[in-house]
């Protein structure tokens, strides 16, 4: 995967992936709801400097989170999806305790589609499967 860096910082690094069209985001450390809200906001205006109609969204380097989804977070998956966004390959952080919860409620987001995956490579593969709608 070759990334043209959009931003990097030490919790969030955004990534334009020119080949396959869409943008890598790799979440690090530790999250609250603040910061995680805040990251969110960084990832909405990347997509809208760099239109893309897919988002592979790196959980893995998640030390700690404490999040989760809210109506704040439905809001903005509404916003990204404005933006352009049509698919999104989520990839779950090592230890994520509300992953029950959050699958329960990926399944009522109709759009945009969210798939959600354990690792990295079948999170790509998937993502490479998914043919966006030109709007």
């Amino acid at each position: 995967m070759q990334l043209n860096s959009l931003l990097d910082t030490p919790a969030i690094s955004i990534g334009h992936d020119a080949q396959n069209q869409w943008l890598y985001v790799d979440w690090k450390g530790e999250h609250t709801q603040e910061s995680s809200q805040a990251g969110c906001m960084l990832m909405l205006d990347s997509l809208r400097a760099f239109p893309c109609h897919k988002i592979l969204n790196d959980n893995s380097n998640i030390t700690h989170t404490s999040v989760q989804l809210t109506l704040w977070g439905a809001w903005w998956l509404e916003e990204m999806q404005r933006a352009g966004l049509q698919y999104v390959a989520w990839v779950y952080p090592r230890d994520f305790a509300a992953r029950q919860a959050t699958e329960a409620t990926v399944l009522r987001i109709m759009q945009p589609v969210v798939g959600t995956f354990d690792d990295v490579a079948t999170a790509y593969m998937w993502l490479r499967q998914q043919v966006a709608v030109s709007q």
